[in-house]
């Protein structure tokens, strides 16, 4: 009988300790996963940046209440210091593409930095360096259009490895500059995307003291998130989603800024082809700024 009692108590032991049971009605679910951390206001992050033109360009933002960047995609000079005189109220960046006009010049040049100076907004030129570190730095700070010289924000292709952040920042950090990486692009079938962009994630961290930031599309979608310090850029920004013949494709300011989770809407066909540049980049700038307010409020 003692041997009976002890293997039943061994059982019934067996049995509670391997029991399932349904949860009750109404009993507590288990815990939801953590929610993503807030978005922190421009002038917090501003203290974080590394690059002091990251600083500076966030600063800009919270002093304009603005986060539009106008890409500049005319034909001529003169086309583009008459619409940076048109938008220039409302931008923090003004984003252009130098090497399409047919003339450039010391005096087109400090034209550009006279308006940059009367609006407050810094100058983007739109390079895309994409060759060795050598090259680049003759790139960077010679030839006809001397970049380093004028342009705040220069930006670059990471396809020939880490060395063209090395040569394009001994030309640029001396002059204050700073370089945006391609990240992703917003044209489609880009190869800018997946393990390409966590390996321009990963450099952008290992080069922060001239590395600002990033031309990206989705980075709320990134595995590693960056600090706060660092910005990123959208364009192909337009009020009503779409694209074009050539395989650009549009988002609205509202889903870049909240959803994608990017700071800055690189707009050019909705403002420079509106019959009021100023008008339409007034509104752009209304509605980049009401999609930060509503993403830093949490909603």
């Amino acid at each position: 009988h003692l041997l009976e009692k002890e293997v039943a108590g061994k059982v019934r032991a067996f049995i509670a300790a391997n029991q399932t049971t349904l949860p009750a009605a109404g009993a507590a679910k288990s815990p939801e996963p953590p929610a993503p951390p807030k978005r922190q206001r421009y002038e917090e992050r501003a203290k974080a940046a590394k690059n002091a033109l990251a600083a500076r360009c966030l600063e800009l933002m919270a002093k304009k209440k603005s986060n539009l960047s106008v890409a500049a995609d005319v034909d001529t000079a003169e086309e583009m210091l008459a619409l940076a005189d048109k938008v220039g109220p409302h931008v923090v960046v003004f984003k252009t593409h130098v090497d399409i006009f047919d003339k450039w010049d010391a005096d087109i040049a400090a034209k550009l930095q006279e308006l940059a100076k009367k609006h407050d907004f810094l100058i983007f030129e739109d390079r895309k360096f994409a060759d060795i570190g050598n090259t680049v730095v003759s790139q960077y700070g010679g030839g006809i259009y001397k970049i380093a010289d004028w342009s705040d924000i220069t930006n670059a292709h990471l396809v020939p490895g880490p060395g063209i952040i090395d040569g394009l920042k001994t030309v640029g950090l001396p002059k204050g500059r700073g370089c945006l990486l391609l990240a992703e692009m917003s044209s489609k079938g880009t190869l800018a995307a997946g393990a390409y962009t966590e390996a321009v994630a990963k450099a952008a961290l290992e080069h922060q003291d001239f590395v600002m930031g990033f031309i990206c599309t989705n980075p709320a979608a990134w595995t590693v998130p960056m600090p706060p310090g660092l910005i990123h850029m959208t364009p192909g920004v337009q009020l009503a989603k779409g694209g074009d013949a050539l395989g650009q494709q549009y988002n609205t300011p509202a889903d870049v800024i909240g959803a994608r989770g990017s700071d800055v809407i690189i707009v050019g066909r909705g403002i420079i082809a509106a019959a009021d540049p100023a008008a339409a980049a007034a509104e752009y700038q209304k509605a980049g700024w009401e999609a930060y307010e509503k993403a830093v409020a949490g909603n």
